[in-house]
């Protein structure tokens, strides 16, 4: 797994979502550490690793960051179907919400999966609170690393109001209620 250079995240095209009682936007998420893990049904990666994994973050992190999952079928489209999905859902026991990631028609890469510029299924991809994208890796990724990576997110300041879609949020000086404020180093002394 390798860390990116932050950049702000692309938002999701989703089509259709699972698990969830309204649509969910990246910046509808705003503040909060998002963790992605996109997948397809029949990828035996995805249902090996990615899945658990991500099954795994949620019931580790679950009440201090977002999981979501993004099915982004590339191959076999007609064979994954959201009537299909919501079953594999359930038959998996997958409850975290689940988007069906866009597609465009003449192109085989859906929407997203484009805009990350993924190199297939499954990938993760994890986004910190000021909405920047920090982990774009394909593959299987060990669960220690991640962990760590999610712990130092988490611990990061939460960011305030005036966030620029184009380039992120401010941090304040003033981080966690529970935590002192730190000095800043633009403040003269």
């Amino acid at each position: 797994m390798r860390l990116t250079t932050p950049a702000p995240a692309p938002a999701l095209a989703v089509s259709q979502w699972f698990n969830t009682e309204s649509d969910i936007t990246l910046d509808g998420l705003r503040g909060e550490v998002v963790v992605i893990e996109t997948f397809q049904m029949l990828c035996p990666g995805c249902v090996a690793y990615g899945l658990p994994q991500a099954q795994r973050v949620q019931e580790s992190f679950g009440h201090e960051l977002k999981v979501l999952g993004l099915h982004t079928v590339f191959e076999h489209h007609s064979a994954m179907s959201p009537v299909s999905l919501e079953a594999f859902l359930h038959e998996y026991r997958i409850v975290f919400p689940v988007g069906v990631d866009e597609h465009e028609p003449g192109l085989d890469a859906p929407v997203t999966m484009r805009r990350y510029q993924l190199q297939g299924t499954p990938s993760l991809i994890v986004i910190d609170r000021a909405g920047l994208c920090r982990v774009t890796a394909f593959g299987r990724h060990d669960d220690l690393a991640l962990g760590a990576l999610l712990a130092r997110l988490i611990d990061e300041p939460r960011p305030v109001d005036g966030c620029d879609p184009d380039h992120g949020c401010i941090i304040t000086t003033t981080t966690r209620p529970d935590m002192p404020a730190r000095p800043n180093s633009e403040d003269p002394q």
